[in-house]
Formats: structure tokens, sequence, C-alpha cells
């Protein structure tokens, strides 16, 4: 879907850049969140979100780390991944397009509360994982093919080029 495809009011689109966050152990930081029309239904998801203005997908990627986490000295890597996914989020249905970023920090980081109403109302936490932990997690995590994708990034290190991973639908 192209920058300027129309957005009716119950439609969003947005490009995204997202941010796979490692400590020194190897763990990956999630965040945790819920529709804020539904906050039985939660996830875990890595940190981004929206490209804004001119922003590059790696300024965009440091900023919503940044505002999402604290994380400020983390060292931004490669594009790793890219995705389309569609799901509805506070009455609206999205589709969006994501790119990934690795990064790795030494900072523990901290849920900041967000920087808008929408990230207060539907993002409470976060939580360092393992791969370990993620493959055998019952918890909904985004993209739904993380655990797998995070142990080949570990075993055979990041792709030459970015993987078109599957588009996913909610």
């Amino acid at each position: 879907m192209p920058d300027d495809a129309p957005a009716t009011p119950a439609t969003g689109y947005r490009r995204a850049a997202r941010v796979v966050l490692l400590d020194p152990d190897d763990r990956v930081l999630l965040l945790y969140g819920h529709d804020p029309d539904d906050p039985a239904s939660t996830w875990w998801f890595t940190p981004g979100g929206g490209i804004e203005g001119d922003e590059s997908g790696e300024e965009a990627a440091r900023r919503e780390l940044a505002e999402e986490t604290g994380i400020t000295d983390a060292e931004l890597g490669p594009l790793l991944w890219r995705r389309r996914c569609s799901f509805p989020f506070d009455g609206r249905r999205w589709e969006q397009e994501e790119d990934f970023y690795l990064a790795r920090t030494r900072q523990r980081g901290v849920w900041t509360g967000g920087s808008t109403d929408l990230e207060r109302r539907s993002v409470t936490g976060l939580r360092w994982w393992t791969c370990a932990e993620l493959f055998t997690s019952r918890e909904t995590v985004y993209p739904t093919s993380l655990a797998g994708l995070l142990r080949r990034l570990l075993d055979e290190g990041p792709p030459r080029t970015p993987v078109l991973l599957e588009t996913e639908r909610s």
C-alpha cells in the first residue's frame, strides 16, 4: 500500500519502525499491551511505532525506543525483517508496514508511561525475554514468529538483506 493511501475514519494506514533490542545476555525487550477497547486481550510486542513526517526508519526506531523505554544508548544495527499486518486497535482497523531493526544495549530500560495518551491507555509494562522463554510461552507475541526469528538471528547473525515476513492479520 503506498504512503499516500487514503485512510477512512474506520481504517488507518501507517509505516512503522520497530526495534529488536537485545541486551548483553541476548534477551529481547518486549512491551506488554492491550487494545483500549478490549483490555482482556493482551500481547507482547517489540518497541516501535509510526514513522513521522520525513523521518527515516532508523530515526523513528531510535525516537520510539527512547519514548517507550527511556533507552537512549542503543546501538542500532541493520534492518532485519519487513512485514505487513492488519489489525483492529482503538476502534479502527490498521494496515501497517513494519521494518524491524536490530539494536543492542547495556541499559535496562523502564516503562516510561509512553508519550501519547493512547500509549498510556494501552501499554502497561516491559520485560526482557530469553529465546527459550519465547518458545515456551503461551502468551501472544507479535510478530507471531518472533521466537524462531530470534533463534535464527542469534545462531546465524543478521540476514544480508531484510527478510520479508508473512503478512499477519487479526
